[in-house]
């Protein structure tokens, strides 16, 4: 009994010790590249707009799609902005 309680401990430490898997999508731009290919495909997300993104995606197996994870433009106080 002990030996199936350390070695599932064993397993359990295992796994909550592998590395995090990387961000697909990054939280500072707009739209993303979605790239297909035969070995696979990623998603790459450095576009301002919906344009440039189609710029990179013309001729070539992939799509632009709008980043569900756009943190967008933080919102800028009001300033008050009266004569004295």
């Amino acid at each position: 009994m002990r030996v199936l309680l350390r070695s599932i401990a064993a397993i359990v430490a295992l796994v909550a010790v592998s590395p995090p898997r990387a961000q697909t999508y990054d939280p500072a731009y707009p739209v993303c590249l979605q790239v297909y290919g035969i070995e696979g495909g990623y998603i790459s997300c450095g576009y301002t707009s919906m344009a440039q993104c189609q710029l990179s995606a013309s001729g070539r197996a992939a799509q632009c799609i709008v980043n569900p994870y756009f943190a967008g433009v933080p919102a800028r106080g009001r300033i008050n902005r009266r004569p004295y």
